[in-house]
């Protein structure tokens, strides 16, 4: 089976697109250094513990073994530490992806698949974001990975290096069978920050904010299952290997939930009550987030098929019950 260098592998959205990648013949190689990855979750390929920040250990993992494609994934991603600590996600993000980028075009490998975000597009409130939407990156998180979209552009025009990008805002649930799933050290996601309350994990979830325009006062956002996230991944690679070209997609529903309606359906599904503080705004949240996705289906063929909010729930529940990875 072919070889897929799948970067950040042992983290969450990285663990399902390697799940996915084995059941569609693929053998994942997961590079990870663990910094916010977890080991136990590398189960369908081989591990390589190894920073993007080290060129050798780079080099010797595409020479052992020889992949033809790159799933990048691996990248600090947290809002509020990337406006307190810049430097680090432009030394993480930015450099690592060039030190990636330069350790594959030396080994010939030319097809690239890169796990950008909607976050590119900034601070537009209440519009649906298509790939045509200008991009006004506002922090350090989002404005490292427009560079590294930048950074790939430029190896296409002098290396040939083709590449597909993936926005997205959202990620939840977790595959049917449990294997693998959703969980941060610090956790800020809604929904498992909604389970951790739900089996006392933590004392409450805190609202931020309720007095938006929205029909029950707290902020929609676009949500995806991470399954048909990984799924529009395998595509993209099919599609860079049909020799289609370097494409920016952008996955998402195209419709949104809001924070109480998240709460609604984990209240049914657990059928245990979601304790609740409501709190004020956080500074930077904007009332309607979502993802135009109409290329990604059109062109790719893509159509989310677990992306409602009772199966995401579902699936995030049944693995959230069935046990953490190790702390």
């Amino acid at each position: 089976m072919p070889n897929i260098l799948v970067t950040g592998g042992a983290g969450y959205i990285g663990s399902h697109a390697c799940k996915a990648l084995k059941a569609a013949g693929y053998t994942p190689v997961t590079f990870d250094n663990l910094s916010t990855g977890w080991e136990e979750a590398v189960k369908f390929g081989p591990f390589e513990k190894g920073d993007l920040q080290d060129r050798a250990k780079l080099d010797a993992v595409f020479a052992a073994y020889q992949p033809v494609a790159v799933m990048h994934f691996a990248a600090l991603t947290q809002v509020g530490e990337s406006l307190q600590l810049p430097g680090l996600y432009w030394r993480n993000n930015v450099l690592g992806s060039l030190n990636l980028i330069e350790a594959a075009v030396a080994a010939g490998c030319l097809k690239f698949v890169f796990s950008s975000t909607c976050a590119v597009y900034g601070d537009q409130d209440n519009v649906v974001l298509d790939e045509d939407s200008a991009q006004q990156p506002i922090n350090a998180y989002s404005g490292s990975k427009k560079a590294v979209e930048e950074i790939l552009r430029d190896f296409e025009a002098s290396n040939g290096l083709q590449h597909v990008v993936f926005r997205y805002f959202n990620v939840a649930g977790a595959d049917p069978e449990a294997e693998v799933g959703e969980f941060h050290q610090p956790e800020t996601h809604l929904i498992p920050l909604i389970l951790d309350a739900v089996d006392g994990r933590r004392d409450t979830l805190t609202i931020h904010g309720t007095d938006y325009d929205t029909p029950d006062g707290t902020c929609i956002r676009d949500y995806v299952h991470v399954m048909d996230l990984v799924e529009g991944h395998i595509l993209g690679m099919e599609w860079l290997e049909e020799g289609k070209g370097s494409r920016a997609f952008n996955l998402g529903t195209g419709h949104g939930f809001s924070v109480r309606e998240v709460i609604e359906h984990s209240q049914t599904v657990s059928n245990r009550p979601v304790p609740i503080t409501e709190g004020p705004r956080r500074p930077g949240d904007c009332t309607k987030l979502v993802s135009g996705s109409l290329r990604a289906k059109v062109e790719l063929g893509w159509t989310p098929q677990r992306s409602d909010l009772k199966t995401m729930v579902s699936d995030a529940w049944r693995w959230h019950q069935s046990g953490h990875y190790e702390i």
